[in-house]
């Protein structure tokens, strides 16, 4: 496209309180730098709360905006109304709730207005009802409680994804690679390059590249066995496999499983299996508001009991403890 000719794109940032301050930096600075690249305001911003207040992101910092929501609506019949309108969100997102929202992003989505969401944003827009049958990413953190809590959404740990006109990212730098793919469209690779030359990173990363270090890196360990038999585990939580089905996989004898796995992991089979399910179970409690009982099932224990008892031997505390003090620390 010729910058020279083009309209410009409106870009509105609705930040929910929490909200992921490095999410939100990296999506709006590769808009700022593709700008000055082609030495006009190509992209233009604004930033809007419910209530029009300053934004709180969850590293304390307040973010003065433009607006409230309902300022937003009364710009929308007007030659301001957006090209795309982006829910930034971070820590807690399961608590926020506000129809009026909802509706709205409806409508813009009815209207053809581009919906997005970085870091836990897809929450948002799953709760307004948008993200059914849709390619979505979230942060890998909070994925397994979006994935119970939205069972028709097609949720991927991927960078960010596009399904027709949502855009969902997981947050953190994954918002520079969105906004590097939406700059390439509008703008094309030449200014994508510059911009990334200014922003000091060396490569646009592919949507579907990973989130999360691979388990080599994670854990340190080199055996590709071992790493196998720990990406089934992670794969199958909510009903785990057995040991001897985890030893046909491999293509190992169960007492070969045993002996690498005490001598790389320092435990059992048995016993690094059921950290992971707690690990994952503890992410449900703290990212979700899921009862106790459908975590328990979601992380493969047979009984609410029974995965208190393992929770608190590991942790030091039960699960309703858990929920309690994530709760008074909110």
């Amino acid at each position: 496209m010729d910058a020279s000719v083009a309209r410009s794109r409106r870009i509105v940032f609705f930040l929910v309180p929490n909200f992921s301050m490095i999410a939100f930096a990296t999506a709006i600075e590769p808009l700022r730098l593709a700008n000055r690249q082609i030495g006009q305001s190509f992209y233009k911003w604004r930033l809007v709360t419910l209530d029009g207040g300053p934004g709180l992101a969850s590293n304390g910092v307040q973010v003065a905006v433009d607006g409230s929501l309902e300022d937003e609506k009364r710009r929308f019949p007007t030659d301001e109304k957006p090209d795309m309108f982006f829910v930034c969100s971070g820590v807690h997102v399961e608590k926020f709730d506000s129809k009026a929202l909802y509706s709205w992003l409806r409508q813009l989505n009815r209207s053809g207005v581009t919906v997005g969401a970085m870091c836990t944003g897809a929450w948002v827009l799953a709760k307004a009802g948008l993200l059914d049958g849709k390619r979505c990413a979230i942060h890998w953190e909070n994925l397994p409680g979006f994935a119970e809590a939205f069972p028709e959404a097609d949720i991927y740990a991927d960078l960010f994804e596009v399904d027709k006109n949502i855009y969902t990212c997981a947050g953190g730098t994954a918002s520079l690679d969105m906004m590097l793919h939406l700059i390439d469209q509008d703008l094309g690779e030449t200014v994508v390059n510059r911009v990334c030359e200014q922003a000091l990173t060396d490569r646009v990363r592919n949507p579907h590249d990973r989130q999360r270090l691979p388990l080599r890196a994670r854990l340190g360990i080199h055996n590709t066995k071992v790493l196998t038999i720990i990406e089934l585990m992670e794969a199958n939580i909510a009903e785990p496999l057995t040991l001897v089905e985890l030893a046909r996989f491999a293509g190992l004898s169960r007492r070969q499983i045993e002996r690498l796995f005490r001598r790389t992991m320092g435990r059992s089979p048995a016993r690094y299996y059921l950290e992971l399910r707690l690990d994952r179970a503890r992410h449900l409690l703290l990212q979700s508001n899921l009862p106790v009982v459908e975590v328990a099932v979601a992380c493969g224990f047979v009984s609410a009991s029974h995965f208190s008892k393992c929770y608190r031997e590991f942790y030091g505390r039960s699960p309703l403890m858990e929920r309690r003090e994530r709760e008074l620390a909110e």
